[in-house]
Parts: structure tokens; sequence; C-alpha cells
């Protein structure tokens, strides 16, 4: 019981001064360009729908000539 009263009122403690010190990562991340990596994401999601419509597009030729 002491431990749950103990608790509630150290980590308000804690949180307060873990953000008072808290490391500048403005150097870190300023340093990192995720533009390339963005667009190849784009780009394999695009191959990946281009893909999915030619096979939807052959499947639907397939079916109209079995039809006919």
């Amino acid at each position: 019981m002491l431990n749950k009263k103990l608790a509630v009122v150290v980590a308000p403690l804690v949180a307060l001064s873990a953000s008072a010190n808290a490391a500048d990562l403005a150097d870190l991340t300023d340093a990192v360009d995720f533009t390339a990596v963005s667009t190849a994401v784009l780009a394999v999601g695009a191959s990946l729908a281009g893909v999915y419509v030619l096979w939807k597009g052959a499947s639907l030729i397939l079916r109209a000539i079995r039809g006919l």
C-alpha cells in the first residue's frame, strides 16, 4: 500500500525532472533526409498497384474470351 502511494507521488516528479533535462536531438533529426526513402516506397506501391491492375485486366479479358 505504501509502495503504491509512493509511486503516485514519485512518478510525476521523475517525469518533470526528465523533461527538464531532456537531450536536444535536433542535430540528429535534422541530418536525416527521408525524401529518397519516401520516393522509393511510393514507387514500390505504384508498381504493385500497376501489377494488380494488369492482373485484373488480364483476368477480365480471359473471362470475356471464355464467355464467347
